[in-house]
This record gives structure tokens, sequence and C-alpha cells, in this order.
């Protein structure tokens, strides 16, 4: 049974095209929203929530994470992914890692199994075959490349999902497939503890847009200073750390959802495809407002 309200907050990535439909997207993520809704109405963990609503993400093909991504310039799949654990703030991560199913499980693996916080390639190639995750078997046919290059600088994608639990606790995950045509051995700010990723105590932050510009702008880290040093809600703090990102030439969006229930959902983009279980159990879902 819920002992307090829940919430969470999910995406599918910002930037969108004006004359692409995203009805497919805005229904996956609002069923996987109401799935969210029921695990932790029924007393999962924040953590264990958003790696299953990741996971989900990663497998649809309708995200650039997963089996959506898109190759890099020597026309291999590079993927990246975070979790972290806001009351204990455990985190694990895995960057430019091939062949294997989900990289977000191969997080949480890194986290639970290992001393390590991320690990990079064939180290974390190799820790998913001992750990028995799923892997691809053929990358032609499986990847079903979710975008193409549209001409910007940086194409981007990345799903992400936060959580508050019935208990309090909060947790972040955040999973990609990292920029369109990217050069080989590229990290983004996805796998990054502090850069795309955070969870604490007091709120826990995905984010999504041009890596090198979050990377830049330390983002998850800049909203979770401001919340815990300046009182700040999620929403002020998440959209100074935009403000922060379009100065240095970057945008995106940031997802995050506070100790109390607070969502954050902003974006300085063209749009950001999202789902927004609220903490008076409503939930929203679009490419726009989601308040």
């Amino acid at each position: 049974m819920t002992t307090r309200p829940v919430a969470m907050v999910l995406h599918g990535g910002a930037g969108v095209l004006a004359k692409k439909s995203y009805d497919r997207e805005i229904d996956h993520m609002r069923s996987l929203a109401e799935r969210g809704k029921a695990m932790l109405n029924e007393g999962a963990t924040a953590l264990d929530v958003v790696e299953a609503i990741v996971y989900e993400l990663e497998i649809s093909g309708h995200y650039v994470a997963g089996k959506g991504s898109s190759p890099n310039t020597d026309n291999r799949y590079e993927l990246d992914a975070a979790i972290m654990d806001g009351d204990t703030r455990n985190a694990g991560a895995v960057a430019a890692m091939e062949g294997f199913i989900s990289p977000i499980h191969a997080a949480r693996k890194v986290m639970e199994s290992t001393p390590h916080v991320m690990l990079a390639g064939w180290g974390a190639n190799r820790l998913a075959e001992r750990e028995g995750l799923e892997a691809v078997d053929d990358p032609d046919s499986y990847y079903t490349p979710a975008a193409v290059p549209d001409g910007r600088a940086y194409a981007t994608g990345t799903v992400g999902c936060v959580a508050l639990d019935c208990e309090g606790r909060l947790a972040a995950a955040t999973s990609t497939g990292g920029t369109l045509k990217k050069t080989p051995g590229r990290v983004g700010d996805c796998p990054l503890i502090g850069a795309g990723t955070w969870a604490d105590q007091d709120v826990a932050i995905s984010c999504t847009g041009q890596g090198e510009f979050f990377i830049r702008a330390l983002a998850a880290g800049t909203v979770a200073a401001r919340i815990r040093y300046l009182h700040e809600s999620p929403d002020e703090a998440a959209r100074w750390a935009l403000k922060d990102v379009k100065r240095l030439g970057g945008d995106g969006g940031i997802i995050a959802v506070g100790r109390d229930g607070r969502i954050a959902a902003p974006y300085n983009s063209q749009g950001m495809k999202c789902a927004v279980l609220h903490a008076d159990g409503r939930i929203t879902a679009g490419v726009q407002d989601l308040s």
C-alpha cells in the first residue's frame, strides 16, 4: 500500500520535427507512466521503477536509445547509460558499450556487482557477458534507428526516467545511443554522474540534448546544487541550468522530481517527448506543456 504520494517523469528525448507525428511515442510513454504508477503504488522502489521504465524505452525502438540507436561513423553501435540511487548515492554507468540489448541493465550491474561507478567499451561488454545479460546477435538486423541526421551539428536522442517512491526514495536512470554519426569512442553526458544523470535525497534528474554542452554546464549537478543550497524548486533549478546550456550554445531538456513530489520537465529545444505521473495521481503526456 502507498504510504505517501509517489511521482515519476520519463522522457523520450529532446528535439522534435514539426511535420512528424509523435502519437506512437506519446501513447507508449503514457502506457509506461501507467505501469510506473502501478509499480510505485504497489511498493516498488524508485530504483527498480526507473530501471524497468528505461528498459522498456530501450527495447521499443521508438527512441534514439537501445534498439532505436543509430551507428557511429564506423557503422558500430556504441551505447551509454547510467542509473543512480538517491538514498545511498550509489551509481553505475556504462559508456561506448557494444553488443547488448539493455545498457541500463548493464549500468545497474556496474553499480551492484563492482566497486566502480563506470565501465567503458570492452570492460563494459565483458561485465555484461559475465552477468549473463542478453546479447545482440546481429546488430544490422536488431537496430532500427529511430532518427536520421537532420543537418544539425549535434542530432541527438536520449531516454530517461526519474521517480519518487512511497518511502520517499528517489532514483534516476538515463540511456542513449548518443549523437547521430558520432565519432567512435564519443561519450556524452548521459553516463556521467552529475552531468546527465543524478539522484540524491532531495531530487532525481535526467537530462537530454546536446551532451557536450550539458557536460560543460554540469547540468544535473547544477540542478541538485541549486535545490540544496538555494532552496529552489526543481523547475526553477532546471530552467536555470538550461539557460546555462543555451548560453554555451546547446539545447535540450531536463526532467526532475523532488522529495516533496514536485516535478520539472522544461526544455529549450523544439520540444521534448515526455510523460508525467503527478503526485496527485494524474498522468499527462505530450511534446509540449505537461503541467
